[in-house]
């Protein structure tokens, strides 16, 4: 299989960003849509920073980063339809940019979500991807998944800054 090529995809929404502790490293929580397996993903302060203004609605004085290459695609004209959470090698997520004329755009599965969260893009995942790194948290240990979610609504960019 090349690396256009795919095999069953999931499709995944995002359930927020989070600081993992002792290790002070930001991480985004995926969530198979009708499933019981999450895809944790570790990502840099200033991505963390970018879907969590994206997820609040926080709009900026200047566009962000993410921001600009959306309104690029939109003046262009060039939708970004699909975001795919394509392989895990040694560690490291990959993820597509896939456009509505067919191109495919390879990049970091953080600036791919911080973008598909701009654009309304679907998110998915490879299902080998899911099956490799995946955890399944069952329904009946929802409350967890709650609290992450509680937290998040009280998260703020200031705690993805590094303490000196």
């Amino acid at each position: 299989m090349d690396e256009h090529e795919t095999g069953p995809l999931t499709e995944l929404t995002v359930v927020g960003v989070r600081v993992q502790l002792p290790s002070q490293l930001p991480i985004v929580l995926l969530r198979e849509q009708g499933g019981d397996r999450y895809l944790p993903i570790w990502i840099g302060a200033v991505e963390a920073t970018a879907i969590a203004f994206a997820q609040q609605g926080i709009v900026t004085q200047r566009p962000m980063t993410h921001d600009l290459i959306r309104d690029l695609l939109e003046a262009f004209n060039q939708p970004l339809q699909t975001v795919t959470i394509s392989a895990l090698r040694d560690d490291i997520f990959y993820a597509d940019l896939g456009f509505a004329d067919g191109v495919i755009v390879s990049a970091r599965p953080s600036d791919a979500i911080a973008l598909a969260i701009r654009t309304g893009a679907t998110i998915r995942c490879e299902e080998a991807v899911l099956a490799e790194a995946a955890i399944n948290i069952p329904d009946d240990e929802e409350d967890e998944v709650e609290r992450f979610r509680e937290f998040l609504d009280t998260i703020t960019p200031e705690d993805f800054e590094k303490s000196s």
